[in-house]
């Protein structure tokens, strides 16, 4: 099969883990230090039901409540992958003004979405219920995780999965969904 290219974008607020997701994912280390993005592109081969990709990956900057959605990431874009802290209440709900700006810009009711809680490794600080998290999700029809970068947990899976929804959404299934129409 000839390798597909998928663009994926990492959104979110402010330090949230968008850039170490990223380089724990195409790296395969966690990077510490916090330097503020303004947009970074990563790219790598991944393979999901023996079907090859090269995943774009494009990590912007963190957004807030007030920001105007980058246009830019309405087009060309496959999925999407929104992030929030599991331990920043105020990050989990930027990241639901984010998924309505993001929907409105496209003119679309749904687009293919993982919604992530990351640092679970802080989980003694931990502000946003799992339970939250999973709702929010279902009510967006996302798939949802909860991954720590720094200790490289689900941090695959947030990008295979975003890839299956990807290839449903496009009418190419990779995995049975589990709903039958009879």
């Amino acid at each position: 099969m000839p390798t597909k290219e998928r663009h994926i974008a990492m959104m979110g607020y402010r330090s949230v883990g968008k850039s170490s997701l990223c380089i724990q994912f195409v790296e395969g280390q966690f990077v510490d230090s916090y330097d503020p993005t303004i947009e970074n592109t990563f790219t790598k081969i991944e393979r999901v039901k023996s079907q090859d990709y090269i995943v774009k990956l494009i990590d912007t900057a963190g957004q807030d409540e007030y920001s105007i959605f980058p246009v830019q990431y309405s087009m060309d874009y496959h999925g999407y992958v929104l992030v929030y802290s599991i331990t920043s209440q105020k990050s989990f709900e930027v990241v639901k003004i984010i998924y309505e700006k993001l929907l409105d810009v496209m003119g679309k009711k749904y687009v293919p979405v993982v919604l992530v809680g990351n640092k679970i490794d802080l989980h003694q600080e931990r502000t946003v219920s799992t339970e939250e998290g999973k709702k929010l999700a279902e009510s967006w029809r996302a798939a949802f995780l909860e991954t720590s970068a720094k200790q490289n947990e689900s941090v695959g899976d947030i990008f295979h999965q975003l890839l299956i929804l990807i290839e449903n959404e496009n009418g190419n299934p990779q995995e049975k969904s589990g709903c039958l129409v009879s």
